[in-house]
Parts: C-alpha cells; sequence; structure tokens
C-alpha cells in the first residue's frame, strides 16, 4: 500500500492511497482458499472445488468485500501517520463503471483519496494556576421545615364546605383559556383541584377566585408573566372562563410519624432525611455548575487554537437547528427576540467553536489521566434514557441505542466530561465560600452572549453539560398551572 500526501494546509489533509493490484489478488486468493473448504457447489466434493472455478462464481464480489475493508480500515492509515482525524475521513474513489470493473476483476492498482481534518496538538498547562471559588449554602432547619410542610400537604383532608372559597381552601374547577377570544393550547382544565393561596397558578389567578361558591361560573382576566417559558404566551392578556364545581375546606394539618407513614416512610425523622438530602442536592447541582462554568471559562481563555472546521459546522448545525424549531414552536422570530438573523448565527458561530475547543481539550486531558468510562456506568445511562420514553417504547428504544455505536457515544460523552472535571477540581484551587441563598440562585453572567434572550433560544444553549439544568425552582409551565403542563423550554 502506499500512501501520498496530496494536501497539507493548516489542519486539512488530503492523501492519495494505491494498492497495487499485485496485494489486491493476494488478498482475493486468501478469501478464495478459505471459501473453498465451506462452500458446497454441486459437481464437486466439499474441499475440491477448482480455485479458478470459485474466482468465476464469486470474484467480483469477494474482490468488492476486499474493496469494502480496505475502506473500513481507512483510520489505520491515517493512525499510522501519526495523526487524530476530527471525523469520518471522506473517501472519493473512481465513478468510471469500467475502471471499477478491471478493480473488481483484478486488473488495475485500487486507488482512493481520503480527506480529513487533523485534531491540533494540545499541549496540556499546569492546572494549579486555575482557581475556582466554589459557593456553597447551607441548608437552614427552617427551610427543611417548610419544605417538610409542603411534601406533608399532600396528606392534608378536606371537606365539601357550604359557602365562598376562602384562601386556603381548596376548589374544583373547569376553565377555558383565551386570547383575543380564541382558546389556546393548553390552557384548558377539566376537574382541577387547586388550593387557593398555593401559587400554583399563574399570578392573579388564584385571587380572582376567592369568594366565589360552587355553581358559580365567572371570567377572570390574566397577564402571563413577561418571562413565561411558552414565549408565544409571555407578557399576553389572557380570559379564563372558570366554573366552580366545588369548595372544600382543609382539615388541620399535623407534621408527626403518621404522616410520615402516610407518605409510605417510617418515620418523620426519616421524612426529613429525604426532604435534607433534596435539597442539599439540589443546590449542591447549582454549586457543581458554577464551580464547572469557572473552571470552562479559564480552560477556554488559556486554550485558543484553531478548531477543525468540520466539528464546528456539525456543532453550529446542532445548535442552529434547536434554535429554528423553538423559534418555530413558540411562534416567534428573530426580531422578536431584539436580534437579526445575521447576528445570532455570529453569536451561536462563537458558541460552537467555544464548545469544540472545550471539548478537544477535556478529550486530551481525560486521555492523559486515564479517564474511562466503565461498562456499568454506559448501562445505568441507558437506563435512564430508556426510562425516560414510555413503557410501550422502551424495547425499541433499549434496541436503537444498542445497534447505534453514535447514539451510545452520544451518552458516554457527558460521563467522560464530568470525570474529566472531577480529575481537574482535584488538581485545581478551590476556595468554599459560604453564600446565601440568593448568591447561589443568581444568573451568572452569561460567556456565551445570547442574541435572543426567550426561553425558546435558551433550550439550544443549554445543551452542553456547562449549561445543564442547575437545579433551580420549577419553571412557570404552559398556561394557567405552573407545575403541571408542557415541558416545553426545560
Amino acid at each position: 500500500m502506499q500512501v501520498t500526501e496530496t494536501l497539507n494546509s493548516g489542519l486539512k489533509r488530503e492523501i492519495k492511497v494505491t494498492v497495487p493490484a499485485g496485494d489486491m489478488e493476494a488478498r482475493l486468493m486468501a478469501r478464495l482458499t478459505d471459501a473453498r473448504s465451506k462452500v458446497r457447489i454441486n459437481g464437486f466434493r466439499p474441499g475440491k472445488v477448482p480455485v479458478q472455478h470459485l474466482r468465476k462464481v464469486y470474484g467480483k464480489s469477494f474482490m468488492a468485500e476486499v474493496v469494502n475493508e480496505i475502506l473500513n480500515d481507512s483510520r489505520s492509515i491515517i493512525t499510522e501517520r501519526g495523526e487524530k482525524a476530527a471525523m469520518q475521513p471522506e473517501i472519493v474513489m473512481t465513478e468510471d463503471e469500467q475502471e471499477a470493473e478491471r478493480i473488481l476483476a483484478g486488473g488495475v492498482d485500487f486507488e482512493f483519496k481520503l480527506s480529513y481534518e487533523v485534531i491540533p496538538p494540545i499541549e496540556l498547562k499546569d492546572f494549579a494556576d486555575i482557581k475556582v471559588s466554589r459557593p456553597v449554602y447551607d441548608v437552614p432547619e427552617s427551610e427543611i421545615d417548610e419544605q417538610v410542610k409542603r411534601v406533608a400537604e399532600s396528606t392534608r383532608s378536606y371537606e365539601t364546605k357550604e359557602g365562598k372559597a376562602a384562601e386556603g381552601d381548596r376548589v374544583t374547577i373547569d376553565y377555558v383559556g383565551k386570547i383575543d377570544g380564541e382558546a389556546f393550547a393548553g390552557g384548558s382544565g377539566n376537574d382541577q383541584l387547586l388550593v387557593l393561596g398555593s401559587k400554583e397558578f399563574i399570578p392573579g389567578f388564584e385571587e380572582q377566585l376567592v369568594g366565589l361558591k360552587a355553581g358559580d361560573e365567572k371570567q377572570i382576566t390574566v397577564t402571563f408573566p413577561k418571562d413565561y417559558q411558552a414565549a408565544h404566551l409571555a407578557g399576553k392578556e389572557a380570559t379564563f372562563d372558570v366554573t366552580v364545581k366545588e369548595v372544600s375546606a382543609p382539615g388541620p394539618l399535623e407534621i408527626n410519624d403518621e404522616t410520615a407513614k402516610a407518605l409510605g416512610l417510617e418515620s418523620l425523622e426519616r421524612l426529613r432525611e429525604i426532604v435534607k438530602g433534596q435539597l442539599e442536592s439540589q443546590y449542591g447541582s447549582m454549586t457543581r455548575q458554577k464551580v464547572k462554568r469557572q473552571l470552562l471559562d479559564q480552560l477556554d481563555a488559556d486554550y485558543q487554537f484553531e478548531a477543525p472546521s468540520k466539528l464546528v459546522e456539525a456543532e453550529f448545525n446542532n445548535i442552529w437547528a434547536q434554535v429554528n424549531r423553538d423559534l418555530q414552536a413558540a411562534g416567534r422570530t428573530f426580531a422578536d427576540e431584539d436580534t437579526t438573523e445575521e447576528e445570532a448565527r455570529a453569536e451561536y458561530q462563537r458558541l460552537a467553536e467555544r464548545r469544540v475547543r472545550l471539548g478537544l481539550v477535556l478529550a486530551e486531558i481525560g486521555e492523559k489521566a486515564g479517564v474511562t468510562v466503565t461498562d456499568e456506568e454506559l448501562q445505568r445511562a441507558l437506563f435512564e434514557q430508556v426510562r425516560r420514553f414510555p413503557a410501550s417504547q422502551q424495547q425499541e428504544v433499549f434496541e436503537f441505542y444498542r445497534s447505534n455505536p453514535e447514539s451510545l457515544h452520544a451518552l458516554r460523552a457527558p460521563i467522560f466530561e464530568e470525570k474529566v472535571v472531577d480529575h481537574l477540581l482535584g488538581q485545581i484551587s478551590v476556595t468554599d465560600k459560604k453564600v446565601s441563598k440568593e448568591e447561589l440562585m443568581a444568573e451568572d453572567e452569561e460567556v456565551e452572549t445570547k442574541p435572543a434572550k426567550k426561553a425558546s433560544e435558551k433550550k439550544a444553549a443549554d445543551k452542553k453539560s456547562e449549561k445543564a439544568e442547575s437545579g433551580q425552582e420549577p419553571k412557570k409551565k404552559a398556561a394557567p398551572k405552573r407545575k403541571a403542563a408542557s415541558k416545553e423550554g426545560e
């Protein structure tokens, strides 16, 4: 096999590979010889079929297998050159049918070209110079008490009452939401239970139900918050035709061991332990994301190099497709987001370049540190992914991932990245800083300036782990409830 470099410009490479006809012939004969003892052809005893007869029958198909084997092994050619291809190389071979026939007949050399980009060499720097501040929020007992109370609310009993609904009462309602007189998707509900004062619905909704009694009908008017999750509803005025079907008064709320048992736990102490653990996990996730953002920002500043254009293009296309899907779903345009398509493209191009560079840096760090993803970790991630689908689809999804290595790689990548981050946190300077809840939950200044400010755009920027969910309080859902509707924009 002869390898000749025909292009070496920046990260771009092109090589011409020539496999002499003699080598092709040798590979073909090896296959024919191996097949001789296995094939069964009428008129010949097993193992006695002449090789030339086998060649006449199977020669072209076997040579096609030889060609495919060489092409499939093309990455090894790049590896032998001491290079790492950023993506699967583009293969260019003859399109001339007569020449292809001669190759399959074993009469001429087999030639093809490989075009690819190399991953640039990355010289790792001393991580000791990286310093991050880890915000730590100690969950007070009062917050645990409040959360236990909220959890215990589900055990509170309600008794139907006569008369008007008051704050704290539970009402059963039907409602139909309208904008400009037209009902909108997700804005209707039947037999909906709502505790007045729970702030489950958008601001202004529950307050207008106080004083109504069973059988009353009322049209209420509310305005969706400007930062409402469903961008096509944000800031808009809506009316809701509400029918009150029942009013119930709350019974006493007792928080004790019996309450915990009603929730399936053995004791109040165990309930408090679980609630405390959930809160600490929630705030711990926010802490990690802030630390990780600081780490990635400093790595981004330390490692400025040309990223392979094909990787950047693929990353940009993924982001851009998501941005446009979200805008379309929200019924908005770039103008609605105070930007233009050109400005948005430029910003997301920079975001794609940042992600690719950081991905390559983390991969190099992980490789040098011997970071690996175990089969057990990948299997656990696969099961978690499968469980997100309805039970009727889970087997199909499982088989899809098992039969698609690229999809499995997409599950492996974030696990690998988090393990590399863990490794780095053990190498850099980390200083704990006690903060308030408000400080922990405050939004960081975006290093990735997003041209669109609404939730429709935020979704795309959150795809990578550095933009992962931070565990903040639930966002307002599609109308009018805040805790039980679509997951759009999460």
